[in-house]
């Protein structure tokens, strides 16, 4: 039996942007140091709300959440600030500056938060831009690359200060299949290369199977439905786990949202 201290637990957290509806409730998770875990479920079910938390963004309603045996506190702005210096987010969309070149949004964490000469800030975020294969891309625009090439700037940024956990927001999102094919490869190897521990929030299931260790499946209010390898969860037994990773369109999860009966919303009675 494994007794490492997971890097990252989600302690009986509870969470909603307004009190009266629960985003999350009464979630506990462990992620384990060193491995690639994939967060899938459909919209709405609380996965980059997770990620927020993690990150210090919001604060838990209630329970906590634990950062390499340190408890989350967002008020604790010192805490915070050398928490996110050892973390890096590739956020949905990218979040790249679009007045800046490709090298200046690669080097914007270094010239943030570290005092490193020009020099070796120069070094470092060319062999970033190498490690993505952008490299010839240093000098242009965001407006002159590609979606597919923006979301490989936003890793190189996102790993520029070599953080020890990586999260990504749905990184495949709007990406050809060649694309996805890239963006997955770099994910596997930067956590195999580095060592960090990755979190991956996604919906594309395939993807996420080739090269997760682990995989959490999650339902309405961050409820798990399965957790474990991706063999075990392609094997699953359970309609709920079957129809999200086979993409079913029957079964336990319904199209359509709770509603009384339509005769209801139109005035008609029994007749």
């Amino acid at each position: 039996m494994d007794t490492t201290p997971p890097f990252i637990e989600i302690d009986n957290v509870s969470f909603g942007y307004d009190p009266r509806r629960l985003i999350l409730k009464d979630v506990s998770l462990k992620f384990p140091r060193g491995k690639v875990t994939a967060i899938l479920g459909g919209s709405g079910c609380g996965k980059t709300t997770l990620l927020r938390l993690i990150g210090g963004v919001h604060a838990c309603t209630r329970g906590r959440v634990v950062f390499d045996g340190e408890v989350v506190n967002t008020r604790d702005k010192a805490q915070l600030f050398r928490l996110r210096r050892r973390l890096g987010m590739l956020f949905q969309f990218g979040a790249l500056f679009t007045d800046l070149s490709v090298f200046d949004n690669v080097a914007f964490p270094l010239r943030e938060h570290t005092a490193l000469p020009e020099a070796m800030v120069r070094d470092i975020v060319l062999m970033k831009l190498n490690a993505v294969g952008l490299r010839g891309a240093a000098a242009l625009r965001i407006s002159e690359v590609s979606g597919g090439m923006a979301r490989r700037i936003a890793l190189a940024r996102a790993i520029v200060l070599d953080p020890e956990l990586i999260m990504y927001d749905e990184p495949f999102a709007g990406l050809d299949l060649i694309s996805m094919g890239v963006a997955a490869k770099l994910i596997r190897t930067l956590n195999d290369v580095t060592g960090a521990t990755t979190l991956l929030v996604s919906h594309d299931v395939p993807q996420c199977m080739a090269i997760s260790d682990y995989v959490v499946l999650l339902a309405t209010q961050g409820r798990i439905v399965a957790q474990g390898t991706p063999a075990e969860l392609m094997a699953s037994t359970d309609p709920e786990t079957r129809q999200f990773v086979r993409g079913e369109p029957d079964g336990p999860v319904k199209f359509h949202y709770p509603a009384p009966e339509i005769a209801a919303d139109f005035g008609l009675g029994a007749r």
